[in-house]
């Protein structure tokens, strides 16, 4: 008894199967490629943002304070327009800016402070100098 092999031949009921499975194959590939939203920078822009807030950084740094604000803002809209790319550099930059504030407002603290210091030395100098007789 022989066994006879149906041979590959291409129906059109075989070429409409096979154009729905590859079809579905793109659209499951579409799907899975979509990146998701960057949800760890968006919260390390909020965190970032919220402790320059704590620590009264737009006293001394409100330019870079509000860049941060209008970026993570950007950022969230473009997570709602499902442009995930730019929403995960927005809030980079966001954070990077709120940081950079942050940054600011220490250096210009240590300033105040630094003067201040440098205040009370001239000061303790002068007191010296009248004490003993010097001027």
């Amino acid at each position: 008894m022989a066994h006879t092999i149906p041979s590959p031949t291409a129906t059109p009921s075989n070429c409409i199967g096979l154009a729905t499975l590859f079809t579905a194959l793109l659209w499951l590939g579409g799907c899975a490629s979509t990146p998701q939203p960057p949800t760890l920078a968006l919260q390390a822009a909020e965190q970032a943002i919220a402790g320059a807030e704590r620590a009264n950084v737009a006293d001394y740094a409100s330019v870079e304070l509000s860049a941060a604000r209008d970026k993570l803002s950007a950022a969230k809209s473009a997570v709602q327009a499902e442009k995930m790319l730019l929403a995960q550099r927005l809030a980079q930059e966001a954070r990077a800016d709120a940081e950079l504030a942050s940054a600011r407002a220490e250096v210009a603290k240590a300033r105040v402070v630094n003067e201040q210091m440098q205040k009370g030395t001239d000061t303790l100098k002068l007191e010296m100098k009248r004490k003993t007789g010097e001027q």
